[in-house]
């Protein structure tokens, strides 16, 4: 699966502190990746419980995760959409609850 990034992801991803840019990093590399790419296998594959992952209320086709619990309340959102045939998953935001403001 290819993966993008909208400009408000990149900007929030700047505003990380440097330890929660890692903590994002370890859980797309643990799960978030796994994931997708069991995804691109079984459509109807099921995201793993520790990232909570669930539809954004109010922005259609938006899905969020939860990538820490503590200290940050690290959050994501993304999309899932085809490009030339292709699965690939966009990231819009990323931080804490502010980025339920704006998916």
């Amino acid at each position: 699966m290819r993966y993008e990034t909208t400009p408000a992801f990149d900007a929030d991803f700047k505003r990380l502190k440097p330890e929660h840019r890692a903590a994002f990093r370890e859980a797309l590399k643990a799960k978030f990746i796994p994931a997708c790419a069991a995804l691109e296998v079984d459509p109807a594959a099921v995201w793993p419980k520790g990232l909570r992952v669930k539809s954004v209320q109010g922005a259609p086709g938006v899905l969020e995760m939860t990538w820490s619990f503590a200290s940050p309340d690290g959050r994501a959102t993304f999309e899932l959409v085809t490009v030339d045939e292709q699965l690939r998953c966009r990231w819009r935001r990323v931080g804490d609850h502010d980025v339920f403001k704006d998916p």
